[in-house]
């Protein structure tokens, strides 16, 4: 064989072998340089979530995922994937081929359900009103206190339904009711604002001291009814700055309840 027919050969050998080298290297880098993507959802609910980290863990990479729950990385088939979300439990899988993936994330607690609490306890004013409408007959037509009444271009004159409360029997026991329904609606009024729960939890008094306090320093009508909360608080800490300079001064003695023998016999 001929020293250029030797060249020749070598030559296309080493051509050869370069082709089969890029064509390898071509295929090496495609295949790192494949893109997985996918879609996070919740296990529960079954509806996308957002905000997860998505680790490659061979490779080092991470990402997170959109809004709409979805996320695209580098990866390749055998690359380990770990998904993590601050309220949800960790999830790792291994990639096994270049299809879309979706991810299904537990949560960390159980979801519960929207609940509505109402506050059952009536207000004074809607306990006032229910009260009207119970005594219908003493807040009708003779819930009217003025004795002088005006009509419509006849002057001044006396009221018919005032006269009446003023000297019969039933309209005076009528006012006296509605009297004794407007100081207990003030007496509401007070119990709901200066109730247990409240002065306890601005004084860290409990039982039979929280009990003394109120009793002793129990606010009047005007005070509840026109302070601000800040002012109210102001005056329930500088009572209870009193009352534990000297917490037994006012205490009421403890009731005794005598035995039979001490009763002695009719």
């Amino acid at each position: 064989m001929s020293k250029q027919c030797r060249t020749f050969i070598f030559g296309a050998t080493m051509k050869i072998w370069m082709l089969l080298f890029f064509c390898t290297l071509s295929v090496t880098v495609f295949a790192q340089q494949k893109t997985i993507d996918g879609i996070v959802f919740d296990k529960e609910s079954k509806d996308r979530i957002a905000k997860v980290n998505v680790l490659n863990i061979t490779t080092g990479k991470s990402v997170y995922n959109t809004f709409k729950g979805e996320f695209k990385i580098d990866a390749k088939p055998g690359d380990v994937l770990v998904f993590t979300k601050f309220d949800h439990y960790a999830d790792t899988l291994q990639v096994q081929n270049n299809t879309s993936l979706a991810v299904y994330m537990k949560r960390t607690a159980i979801q519960l359900r929207e609940v509505i609490v109402r506050d059952t306890m009536l207000s004074p004013q809607k306990q006032l009103e229910a009260t009207k409408r119970d005594y219908t007959k003493i807040y009708g037509s003779l819930d009217n206190h003025d004795v002088l009444s005006v009509a419509p271009g006849m002057g001044a004159g006396i009221g018919i339904d005032a006269l009446w409360n003023s000297l019969s029997r039933s309209g005076r026991n009528a006012e006296h009711l509605r009297q004794i329904i407007e100081r207990d609606h003030k007496q509401n009024v007070i119990d709901f604002r200066f109730n247990r729960t409240y002065v306890g939890n601005i004084t860290h008094l409990k039982d039979q001291q929280l009990t003394d306090f109120m009793q002793r320093y129990r606010p009047g009508y005007y005070m509840v009814t026109t302070a601000s909360e800040y002012d109210f608080i102001a005056s329930i800490k500088a009572n209870l700055r009193r009352y534990l300079r000297a917490p037994k001064v006012y205490t009421l003695a403890p009731l005794v309840t005598p035995k039979v023998k001490d009763l002695g016999t009719p």
